[in-house]
């Protein structure tokens, strides 16, 4: 079980971080950021950050 717990909390790390800084530049809160305690979440978050249209506050 420990093998487990040790996959997951890498991974959490892994993706939560960047999201907590990325997340505020794309107009969405930076607390969402907590969300990827489920790896899963984090990798579809990362999606949706990936196909949105632009950045928030950048006139285009």
């Amino acid at each position: 079980m420990s093998g487990f717990f040790s996959y997951w909390l890498v991974a959490s790390l892994a993706l939560g971080i960047p999201l907590w800084r990325l997340l505020p530049r794309y107009g969405m809160s930076k607390y969402f950021a907590i969300m990827c305690i489920v790896p899963a979440v984090g990798i579809i978050m990362l999606w949706l950050i990936a196909f949105k249209d632009d950045l928030e506050g950048t006139g285009s």
